[in-house]
This record gives structure tokens, C-alpha cells and sequence, in this order.
């Protein structure tokens, strides 16, 4: 099907006429003078004088010209028919504990001891790079939650503003309500059956206004699945704090990560090094997507270069028309015909 994207640009049609009008008639200074001898002027010219066409012919091709610089402004494009894009998959948030205890260094990555945050961005990284399909948002949380990444199939982005997340950027208390309730908010608006929060944290709430709890029977409500993650190491015998009864997860508050899953038809899952992380990050993948309604698309082929072509050739013409006459009188004295 032929259409026009922009089919109010030939409102501006009449724009030259109207200015002619408006505007003062051009003087070009010149003095015309009218002789009733005209044939023996052309005698000692050796050329005949043209005669002046019609103001309706003369005008004739500067109106098709402007006509087709009209429609290629219009954006002339063929229409094809609609064409189904089926897409499958999940709306997946991923919601980060970026509070100052993710900074511990009692995870292990290549031999070498890390951050729990670190560890976080090697794996659930990994993760994103996988959900090929899937919608990924990325909320960060400390005291306050906020939304580092809306949802989009650009996992390479999202993978990216995981690696900048920083320590302490949200705050150095732990919101998981205000997460959740942020998750909620964002996913509400997509398919019931697609509704997947990821959450990853070290600690308990100690910060943000709404409680977990509230926040998950909210989540259950709104059909928003949510699978927590308790990150953080035990101790270890003959480690220093192991020596000292000391347990590097002792804010870990898994009763309440285990509620929140269980109300809203997720798992809790226990992360205490970068093995059982990995698994976790199978298990996860191991869901399987869910079809979501196909969506239309019309493709489109634009056909603006005829009528631009058009008025280049044309310009041309009249370019040629008035510089022709002009050429024929700077000939040559033996070149010009003589009576």
C-alpha cells in the first residue's frame, strides 16, 4: 500500500503564490525599451528575439518542480503487509545488594579472595549473557533502591552497568521491601506468567519504608515470582573469625529471604561460595520461557529518491535553458549565422 508518512507537508503548496503576493515585485533596475522595428533588428543581430511565453507557461516548471520537492518531503513509502514477530520469554529483574557489607572479601574467584559484589557481577554476569529471549532489568538497592537498568533485550548494556555497579551507591543500609515493591511497580505491567525478580543480598532489612513481607504479599498479588539469593561464607576452620566463633553471615536473615520466596512461588537459595552460585545460576536457567502475545510489524521501503530525482533533473533543465542562450551569444564571430 502507497502512502505518505508526512501528509501534512503539502499544507505548504501554496507558499510561493503566497508570497509573491505579499512581498514588494522585484525591480531589477533595468530600463525596457519597445520598438516597432524589430525585424531589422534581428537583421543586424543575426539572431531572432524571443517572444515572451505566457506568465501560466513560464511558471508551469518552477510549480512541478516545487510539487516534487513537496512529496519527497512527505516521505512516499510503500507499505507492506503486517508480518508476525512471535516473541518468547520472561520479564526478568535482577535486584543487587550494593550495600557496604557486599564489600567483605570472603568469596573465592580463581583462587584469589573477592568481594561478595565481585563475585555477584562474575556470575550473575554470566547469567544475563544467557537469557537470550528475556527481557533483563537491573535494580540496585543499599538504602534506597533504585532502577539502574529498565527492562530490554540489550543484555550486553545490562551486563555492563552490573560490572560499574559501586559500593555504596544506593546507601550503606539494606532496602529489600523498597526493592521488591520497585520490582513490583516495574513488572506489573507485563504478562502475568512472565513476572521473575531476582534478588541478591548479604544481609537483612535495615533500611527503606516498606517491609519485605508487605512487600512479597504485594509481589504474590501482582503475580511476580521472586527468587532470593543469601550470598556470604561461613566460617571456615582454622580461619581467623572461625577461631574467634565469628560468622561472616550472621546479618544474613534467611528465615525472611525463605518467606518472601515461598510467598510468591519462588525459592530461596544459600550461596556460600562461587561453586554454589554457579549452581544457582543453573537452576535459574533451567526455567523454562513462557510465550508471550505476537506482535505485528509493517515493513516499510521508502520511496522519497524518485521525486527528489525528479526535481534534481528538472532543476538541471532550467539551469540549462537559461545558460544556453547566454552561450550562444558568447560564440564566436564565425561561429554565429549571418543573414
Amino acid at each position: 500500500m502507497f502512502e505518505f508518512a508526512w501528509p501534512w507537508v503539502f499544507v505548504l503548496a501554496p507558499l510561493p503564490w503566497v508570497l509573491r503576493l505579499l512581498l514588494p515585485p522585484a525591480d531589477s533596475g533595468e530600463s525596457a525599451l519597445n520598438v516597432s522595428f524589430l525585424a531589422e533588428l534581428e537583421g543586424l543581430a543575426g539572431r531572432r528575439a524571443r517572444a515572451n511565453l505566457p506568465a501560466w507557461r513560464q511558471q508551469t516548471p518552477f510549480a512541478l518542480l516545487w510539487l516534487l520537492l513537496l512529496c519527497a518531503a512527505a516521505r512516499p513509502e510503500w507499505v507492506g503487509e503486517p508480518q508476525p514477530l512471535p516473541t518468547s520469554g520472561r520479564d526478568l529483574l535482577l535486584a543487587v545488594d550494593v550495600s557496604g557489607s557486599m564489600d567483605y572479601a570472603d568469596m573465592q574467584w580463581e583462587e584469589e579472595d573477592v568481594s561478595r559484589l565481585t563475585l555477584v557481577k562474575h556470575l550473575m554476569g554470566d547469567f544475563i549473557d544467557g537469557r537470550r529471549g528475556d527481557r533483563i532489568g537491573l535494580i540496585l538497592f543499599g538504602s534506597q533502591a533504585y532502577v539502574q537498568a529498565p527492562l530490554t533485550f540489550d543484555r550486553q548494556t545490562v551486563h555492563t552497568w552490573l560490572d560499574e555497579a559501586l559500593i555504596g551507591i544506593a546507601g550503606k543500609n539494606t532496602a529489600i521491601g523498597d526493592a521488591i515493591g520497585l520490582a513490583v511497580k516495574r513488572l506489573r505491567q507485563r504478562p502475568a506468567d512472565s513476572r521473575v525478580l531476582v534478588l541478591v543480598t548479604d544481609g537483612a532489612n535495615t533500611g527503606g519504608e516498606i517491609d519485605p513481607l508487605t512487600a512479597a504479599r504485594l509481589a504474590a498479588e501482582e503475580k511476580v515470582k521472586v527468587y532470593t539469593i543469601g550470598i556470604g561464607a561461613d566460617p571456615q576452620q582454622g580461619d581467623v573469625l572461625g577461631i574467634l566463633g565469628l560468622n561472616p553471615s550472621m546479618d544474613l536473615d534467611e528465615p525472611t529471604l525463605t518467606a518472601i520466596a515461598e510467598q510468591t512461588g519462588g525459592r530461596y537459595f544459600r550461596a556460600r561460595n562461587s561453586k554454589e552460585l554457579a549452581q544457582i545460576e543453573e537452576t535459574l536457567d533451567s526455567l523454562e520461557p513462557v510465550s508471550q502475545r505476537a506482535s505485528q510489524a509493517r515493513p516499510t521501503y521508502a520511496l522519497y529518491s524518485w521525486p527528489l530525482a525528479g526535481a534534481l533533473l528538472l532543476s538541471l533543465a532550467l539551469v540549462c535553458r537559461v545558460l544556453w542562450p547566454n552561450a550562444l551569444q558568447q560564440r564566436p564571430q564565425w561561429l554565429r549565422r549571418r543573414p
